[in-house]
């Protein structure tokens, strides 16, 4: 069983203090430097802005990636499947009713 542990987490000159699974450190670490590193993009580029709308501009940019990749994802092998599983039992019905 996964023990839980306390860290805090800077986002955007932050702190929030997280109870997590000592197995999603190192993700939550890694998430929380790459979110620092886009507002710091942000900052960079956009003078006249403050963190809020940094962060806005960050969770826009990767939801948006996140639901791209979402709708790349292929089922067709798996439709594929199913209908010819379909098409086989199919076949086996119709040869047991012959029977």
């Amino acid at each position: 069983m996964d023990e839980k542990f306390s860290i805090k987490i800077n986002i955007a000159e932050r702190y929030y203090p997280l109870m997590i699974d000592r197995k999603d450190e190192e993700r939550i670490r890694k998430a929380a430097k790459i979110i620092n590193d886009k507002v710091t993009q942000y900052k960079t580029k956009y003078t006249d802005k403050d963190d809020q709308d940094f962060l806005a501009m960050t969770t826009l940019q990767y939801v948006t990636r996140f639901l791209e990749n979402e709708e790349k994802i292929d089922d067709s092998e798996v439709v594929e499947g199913i209908k010819e599983l379909t098409r086989n039992l199919s076949l086996y019905l119709d040869k047991e009713q012959v029977l």
